[in-house]
């Protein structure tokens, strides 16, 4: 298979753990295989192996210059690593700042001083690089930053995968852009393989498919990273909280208490994230039912492998010439898709994307 060029902007943990996991299973050959936090070795025939990194873009100073290989572990990036990557020949660019560094987290950022670095011309260098898609991972809270690099992606001829909380690929306005440009999207605000979101989505269908009526529930999270430290100010979680709320609300009929999204910042967890989830419900003869819960995941490699799927449906859309949203794999990989589907429906739906049978 022809290899897909993939740029990144924002190389913080997540881009980290996306790209050791490429090439830590770098030599997968194909279905037969068992990889660990991966639900598709192959996807429409493409493995991981045909990933390759083009072009990357961030705007701690330490850095940029680096080679990808070796930017992903530069400080604050705090999570496992457990792959040397080789050198990629890709050195990171620097982008406009913009709103993606909160005023209290310049120290952890450390940005570049924009009197003695110039952001790069984002778009012209994702055309030099021949990237075809672009995946955003800029910090939660980047209005204006994601939309920059929308736009960027859609001059540039890329596809674009929205990781982060910012609805982008569920508006309809930025659909019909990409509709028009004949460029896919995917997003918005990734789900990791086993974490709150779609363990809270999970126990909610269980007790409404077992006629249980929910009361009340809530999803308190807490973590060390510097996505937690940047959560701290309240304004940038304004999208996050929506999107973790719907996804668990989406699924229920009539109206419940809910309190669900980031609650802390821990310094020593690093990148390990605690989830406390709690649901009470009433059962036969109203009798209630509780539930309590307590999660523990390295956080950033538990979306890794959601990613990889994403990157690879969207190549082939690509191919396909499909443009404008990817409902099945968006459904099922993303808090805030175009399309709310329950989740053994979509992953059902991401299998017919892959064999042909559904456009998107």
């Amino acid at each position: 298979m022809a290899p897909i060029k993939v740029a990144i902007a924002g190389l913080g943990n997540c881009a980290s753990s996306l790209v050791q996991g490429i090439y830590h299973y770098r030599n997968v050959t194909g279905k037969e295989d068992r990889v660990i936090g991966l639900m598709h070795p192959a996807f429409g025939g493409y493995l991981l192996r045909d990933i390759t990194f083009v072009a990357a873009f961030d705007i701690t100073a330490a850095k940029i210059g680096k080679d990808i290989s070796e930017a992903i572990f530069v400080s604050p990036n705090c999570t496992i690593k457990f792959a040397e990557p080789p050198r990629t020949g890709v050195k990171v660019l620097p982008g406009p700042i913009m709103d993606g560094v909160a005023e209290h987290m310049h120290r952890s950022f450390a940005p570049y001083n924009p009197e003695k670095v110039q952001p790069v011309d984002v778009a012209e260098a994702l055309r030099r690089s021949g990237a075809e898609i672009l995946i955003n991972y800029l910090p939660v809270g980047s209005v204006e930053g994601s939309r920059f690099y929308a736009q960027a992606a859609l001059d540039a001829g890329c596809a674009f995968i929205n990781c982060i909380p910012e609805f982008i690929t569920s508006d309809p306005t930025w659909q019909e852009k990409y509709r028009k440009a004949g460029l896919p999207i995917a997003g918005d605000d990734i789900k990791s393989q086993v974490g709150a979101t779609i363990l809270h989505r999970v126990l909610t269908q269980l007790f409404l498919d077992r006629g249980i009526d929910i009361v009340e529930t809530y999803q308190l999270n807490l973590g060390g990273n510097t996505d937690f430290e940047n959560m701290l100010a309240e304004y940038r979680l304004k999208s996050k909280r929506i999107s973790k709320t719907e996804a668990v609300t989406s699924l229920l009929s009539y109206p419940v208490p809910t309190r669900i999204g980031p609650s802390d910042y821990v310094p020593f967890l690093k990148d390990n994230k605690i989830c406390y989830l709690h649901m009470q419900g009433r059962n036969w003869g109203g009798i209630p039912i509780e539930l309590d819960l307590k999660l523990s995941v390295e956080d950033s490699p538990n979306s890794a492998g959601v990613v990889a799927d994403v990157i690879r449906a969207t190549k082939l859309a690509l191919d396909r010439g499909i443009s404008g949203p990817l409902l099945s794999i968006s459904s099922y990989c993303f808090k805030h898709p175009p399309q709310q589907i329950e989740d053994g429906a979509a992953r059902r739906l991401v299998e017919e994307f892959i064999q042909g049978k559904r456009e998107r």
